[in-house]
């Protein structure tokens, strides 16, 4: 025994599975099974596949809708000069306006990392630069030979 429903949404009472299926057939459409943990289950008559297209439909939509954020990396060296920090502060804030969320890695290699220090400078550097359009999401944080502080955009 189950309870039906048509292809318009009326409900046509509780019937035997070989009625609803019967009705269905009569119907040229298909018995699906919607509430099947009521008591008694709920069946419906209705084309499945053109419920399946416009749920797949709605999905899509839906998708089209949320923005995704990324992570983007910049990787930095502890000596890096002016020059070459000011062209990465400006991807950083590229990056930050376009609403992505950064990485900034400063890399040691051999015996920089005696120096770890001159790296949580530069980072406190670069979130001092960023903080109009970005803030600071944890505090730099060191990681076997590389620093790294994760920017987000305001």
């Amino acid at each position: 025994m189950v309870r039906l429903i048509d292809s318009e949404g009326e409900q046509l009472g509780i019937v035997s599975i070989e009625d609803a299926l019967r009705k269905a057939a009569e119907a040229s459409m298909d018995l699906v099974e919607v509430a099947p943990n009521s008591d008694p289950p709920v069946c419906r008559i209705m084309d499945y596949g053109k419920y399946k297209y416009q749920q797949a439909k709605k999905a899509q939509e839906a998708k089209k809708k949320q923005s995704q954020t990324q992570v983007k990396e910049i990787k930095m060296r502890p000596k890096i000069a002016d020059h070459d920090f000011s062209f990465k502060m400006r991807k950083v804030l590229d990056f930050l306006a376009d609403k992505d969320r950064v990485k900034v890695t400063v890399q040691f290699r051999g015996r920089e990392i005696a120096y770890a220090e001159s790296g949580r400078e530069l980072l406190r550097r670069v979130a001092e630069e960023a903080q109009e359009v970005g803030q600071v999401e944890g505090t730099p944080k060191l990681e076997g030979r590389f620093m790294i502080m994760i920017l987000a955009p305001k």
